[in-house]
């Protein structure tokens, strides 16, 4: 499953985001979103977890925690329109 993961600080790289959803189970991969001109993060990624069921508790016990000061918006990745 592809997740959202949402106002993330902008000092939280890939590992430290791997770190956290894999408390809940594997991890296949994690990519934070960084703007092409400077490189700095902008505030949101996706992570893809395989089990469906593992991906789901990780949604339900990660959405409005903090990390690194800042409450984390996580769900279900939906597709561009």
């Amino acid at each position: 499953m592809n997740i959202y993961v949402g106002n993330l600080d902008f000092k939280v790289d890939e590992n430290d985001l791997k770190g956290v959803f894999e408390k809940y189970g594997s991890v296949s991969e994690v990519k934070i979103i960084t703007d092409k001109y400077n490189g700095r993060s902008k505030g949101f990624g996706f992570v893809v977890m395989e089990d469906n069921a593992e991906a789901k508790k990780a949604i339900d016990a990660l959405n409005g925690t903090t990390v690194k000061d800042r409450a984390m918006v996580v769900n279900e990745a939906r597709p561009r329109k």
